[in-house]
């Protein structure tokens, strides 16, 4: 989502601003020859076509209608590009605090890795929830039950000490490490 609104808002932005060059290109030419056609834009024939139009002709129908759909695709492209902070408790009503789910992702992360049975993990973490994809050390009893409930202890331990205004659920899949050849 941040590659399509970082491509956007420059392309919006040049679009405005080439809109608004033109605007002053046209009326700097009106002041010096009054009574001529636009330079760039022919204003006199656009007119006359646009007179002919009313709110009811397909045309302005048509064209209000795509108006409508691209606000209407801009706004949700808005709305879903927010950031989605975790809220922490705050210590003052006065106060917000908020972390990234990256920080919440990368200290999970660090948790599951210090356990001895934990090859390798990876984390992605959200304000809702916290996925965690844990690998095992080669074990002779080929169950990873047990890992999973290590992970998963370990995981609401940190937690239960970090200060989120409200807990993610947590999800939690583990599978064992293949040996090297």
């Amino acid at each position: 989502m941040r590659v399509l609104l970082r491509t956007l808002s420059p392309l919006l932005g040049l679009a405005l601003a080439a809109v608004g060059v033109i605007l002053v290109i046209e009326v700097v030419a009106a002041w010096l020859r009054p009574g001529t056609n636009g330079l760039v834009v022919p204003w006199p024939s656009w007119q006359a076509a646009l007179t002919g139009l009313t709110w009811a002709d397909r045309p302005v129908i048509v064209v209000a209608i795509c108006v409508a759909v691209v606000g209407l695709l801009l706004l949700l492209v808005a709305l879903l590009a927010r950031r989605h902070d975790v809220a922490l408790t705050a210590p003052t009503p006065e106060m917000t605090v908020a972390t990234s789910p990256r920080v919440l992702a990368r200290l999970v992360g660090r948790t599951v890795r210090e356990s001895d049975d934990v090859a390798a993990a990876t984390v992605s973490a959200s304000a809702r929830k916290v996925v965690v994809r844990a690998e095992g050390w080669p074990d002779a009893g080929g169950g990873f039950g047990e890992l999973t409930d290590t992970v998963r202890d370990r995981v609401a331990t940190l937690l239960d000490e970090l200060p989120l205004a409200r807990r993610p659920r947590v999800a939690v899949s583990t599978r064992g490490r293949k040996e090297p050849r």
